[in-house]
């Protein structure tokens, strides 16, 4: 079955680490057959989720903004991919932002099955941690969804530095396997 693959990429660096794994990502994805798009948040607006629940009824939320059209992309998706820098011991403010916006997914007819988590950072692997345990936490409150893998580059701070790390080639044999 040609799967449809959405990856998520929340770095607000234009090639920072985190988006270059996606992208080993994707590679992987494209030479197993599959369909993958990309969609970098940086270059969408996406408000805060104002917790007014309205989205339980209207199946969309009341924010107007391409949070909405993410969503959707989501909904259809057969896996999801979270890139993301870690911050603070957990995933960007950015991917944060869209999860919780995600919110009118919650308890419809969503396709996607599996999820899959790419971080970077400058730190050791324990900071990566918390950034797993956000996602996870998503990933738990859709019961038909399992977080299937992820993979972390430590060590890299400035853009670019994740090149010829060992969790790009990690990153591209994951995507294959979806």
């Amino acid at each position: 079955m040609n799967k449809k693959v959405l990856i998520i990429s929340s770095s607000p660096r234009k090639g920072g680490n985190s988006e270059t794994l996606a992208a080993a990502f994707a590679k992987g994805v494209q030479a197993a057959g599959n369909q993958v798009e990309t969609v970098y948040l940086r270059e969408k607006q996406v408000g805060f989720c104002k917790g007014c629940l309205a989205c339980l009824k209207l199946g969309h939320c009341v924010i107007q903004d391409d949070a909405v059209g993410i969503a959707a992309k989501m909904h259809d998706a057969n896996v999801l991919v979270f890139a993301t820098p870690v911050y603070y011991y957990c995933v960007s403010g950015q991917l944060k932002t869209m999860l919780d916006r995600a919110n009118p997914l919650f308890d419809t007819d969503y396709a996607f099955t599996k999820a899959y988590l790419l971080a970077a950072a400058e730190d050791a692997p324990e900071t990566f941690t918390g950034t797993e345990k956000a996602v996870q936490g998503w990933v738990d409150c859709f019961p038909r969804c399992a977080l299937a893998g992820t993979v972390f580059a430590g060590g890299v701070k400035s853009a670019g530095e994740i090149a010829g790390h060992a969790a790009l080639e990690q990153a591209y044999h994951m995507g294959r396997e979806v």
